[in-house]
């Protein structure tokens, strides 16, 4: 069984659960390829360095990140940093010839992720990126019926994310509002989700026009080391918040399909509302990672009780029973990160092609840079493969 030495770059929320899952995995998927270990963890913390020693189980912790991606026992690198922090850390990682995996949306610019897919392109690494959504037992179901033929011809799809992470206005003006650190706000941190499921389930979008807003347009400063979720007082100092809070957006796909798409961080409702309802001329689903573990199906019929249904998640599908056995007992989140990442190691191991890699990726920041020009253009726009290797409006195909 081949040995596959890990080096994690950022020891905070997923960087914590990219670790979790090295260590879930031997016993989740004893059928595997290959052994994982957990070698060097960087972090600018003492105290996650600590942690990432004495409870997560690395064999040693880093203050310098280039230390832990040179490192000889490291294969492949997880970049798990703030956005803005990816660019350096991933052509860093590809120079060394260590296969990358980087929590999207890669960078915080557009531009950027192209820059990580031609480095990673030049020196022939293997990566991969954190669209975890996919990997959901039920939306890779669903999958299988819009193949199969179950909603006939796709007419429709609505997409949103619509998260609480912002809405309070005393929030702190942490790097997240901020463009010189986290780049644009929620069309490159829950948008791409969105898109990504879009691209993953029906395909490549070809135009789109769409509107931004920043709602809470100043935050209290924060104090030395703050947390995304800490609290300042009404008095308190404060700054502007750089990036959009809210985008919405039409599209077309490529097949003739519409589209809609709306994500916001400041909305108070939906706390964390990642979801789609695909629409076809035989019928519908429906899915929404607040209950992560239901699909809804819509057949087109004649009966009277016709109606949705919903389908509850079991180990029928793909992956669950490694968590789980049985029906409608449920997975959470970070089985759906332990699944991918099983799935990355995996495609090493063997030698196979892993998606979404930074290919995809680009895939992604070329609808995002189409809506970015309508802001400025205020019409439509058509998306263009920001890598210029496939023709406009084919970016996903």
């Amino acid at each position: 069984m081949e040995r596959i030495g890990i080096a994690v770059l950022g020891l905070g929320w997923m960087g914590q659960a990219h670790s979790r899952s090295a260590l879930r995995i031997p016993s989740l998927f004893p059928d595997r390829a290959f052994t994982p270990e957990l070698v060097v963890c960087a972090d600018v913390e003492e105290s996650r360095r600590r942690r990432a020693v004495d409870d997560f189980g690395f064999a040693r912790a880093v203050e310098d990140w280039r230390e832990a991606v040179a490192a000889d026992d490291v294969d492949a690198v997880w970049v798990t940093a703030p956005n803005m922090l990816h660019i350096p850390m991933i052509e860093a990682a590809c120079a060394a010839g260590k296969a990358v995996f980087s929590e999207k949306p890669i960078g915080g610019r557009p531009d950027q992720a192209v820059t990580a897919y031609r480095a990673a392109q030049a020196a022939g690494v293997a990566t991969g990126v954190g669209y975890n959504y996919l990997w959901a037992p039920l939306v890779l179901h669903a999958r299988d019926l819009i193949a199969s033929g179950e909603l006939g011809d796709i007419t429709h799809y609505r997409g949103r994310f619509l998260s609480m992470y912002g809405s309070d206005e005393l929030g702190l003006l942490t790097w997240r509002f901020l463009f010189d650190q986290a780049g644009y706000g929620v069309t490159s941190d829950i948008l791409s989700h969105s898109v990504s499921l879009a691209q993953f389930l029906v395909g490549p979008i070809a135009e789109v026009v769409g509107m931004r807003e920043t709602t809470i347009k100043q935050r209290p400063l924060p104090t030395g080391a703050a947390s995304h979720y800490g609290r300042g007082r009404p008095e308190d100092p404060k700054g502007d918040v750089e990036n959009e809070d809210f985008a919405s957006m039409l599209c077309t796909f490529a097949n003739g399909a519409t589209g809609t798409f709306e994500v916001g961080r400041a909305i108070v409702g939906p706390e964390s509302q990642n979801a789609f309802e695909i629409y076809g001329t035989k019928g519908a689903l429906a899915w929404n990672l607040e209950e992560l573990n239901e699909l809804r199906l819509y057949r087109l019929g004649d009966d009277a009780n016709t109606g949705y249904t919903t389908i509850f998640g079991g180990d029928r599908f793909p992956f669950h029973g490694a968590f789980v056995p049985g029906q409608a007992n449920a997975i959470g989140f970070e089985d759906l990160v332990a699944i991918e990442d099983f799935s990355f190691l995996q495609s090493l191991a063997t030698g196979t092609t892993f998606s979404p890699g930074f290919r995809e990726a680009v895939d992604i920041v070329s609808v995002q840079q189409a809506l970015i020009d309508s802001w400025e253009s205020r019409t439509w726009e058509r998306v263009r493969d920001l890598a210029g290797e496939r023709s406009e409006g084919s970016a996903g195909s």
